[in-house]
């Protein structure tokens, strides 16, 4: 897997309090962008965060280019629906001799290994069959596996990350969605670290968590706290 941050919003910080501010203020826009640069920019981004007051955040977005994933994650991603996406196409890009993912559980048995490596080669073969045949790409990809490694960029403003990180980058998340997640969230931390300060599965971000019965006990369930 390779997370890759291709471009995001300059000066990402000084617009969210910028923008904020500008709801509050009488000021030129120009004059409420220098005032939010620096600390004091920071600060309120901090009060923001402590408020939930989250739509300033959607201002900025982020870019990810994203590539040797499984088509399995991709059909999880874009339920995260308020992003762009563009992916590799099955229908005009062969995918003869396609690369497939291999879920750890897999990889540790080497008998389930064995059967998946064997079932992968016997699709491969299929595909390239069919297409043979004359078989349109767009048709004969009904063959191919979820496994399929896939390419995909990805933008998001930073409101909807909050909720993507909240989501898959708690303990209950696939293994492979909630890996590209942390990689996400570390390379947003590193060019907006006041925004993402917080940002994070929900039990990092909430202190509680919100599974209820499906909570892994890393941190006490809403229904616990509430006693």
């Amino acid at each position: 897997m390779k997370v890759e941050l291709l471009n995001f919003t300059p000066n990402c910080e000084e617009l969210v309090a910028a923008a904020a501010r500008l709801c509050y203020s009488a000021d030129d826009i120009e004059d409420i962008l220098k005032k939010m640069e620096g600390e004091k920019g920071r600060k309120l981004i901090e009060k923001l965060l402590s408020l939930g007051h989250q739509s300033p955040f959607e201002h900025i977005s982020f870019s990810f280019g994203i590539s040797g994933v499984s088509r399995a994650l991709t059909h999880q991603l874009v339920r995260h629906r308020i992003a762009s996406y563009s992916q590799k196409s099955q229908r005009y890009v062969a995918e003869k001799n396609f690369e497939f993912i291999t879920p750890p559980s897999i990889k540790q048995n080497q008998e389930a290994n064995d059967i998946y490596e064997k079932l992968m080669e016997q699709i491969g073969e299929a595909y390239e069959r069919i297409v043979e045949l004359g078989v349109s790409k767009e048709d004969a990809r009904y063959t191919l596996p979820n496994s399929c490694e896939t390419k995909i960029i990805v933008t998001m403003n930073a409101r909807s990350l909050f909720n993507f990180f909240h989501h898959r980058a708690c303990v209950r998340a696939q293994w492979e969605i909630r890996t590209m997640a942390n990689e996400m969230l570390k390379k947003v931390k590193e060019v907006a670290p006041s925004v993402f300060k917080y940002a994070g599965a929900s039990c990092d971000t909430l202190g509680f968590c919100p599974e209820g019965t499906m909570c892994c006990g890393k941190a006490p369930t809403l229904e616990a706290i509430k006693g």
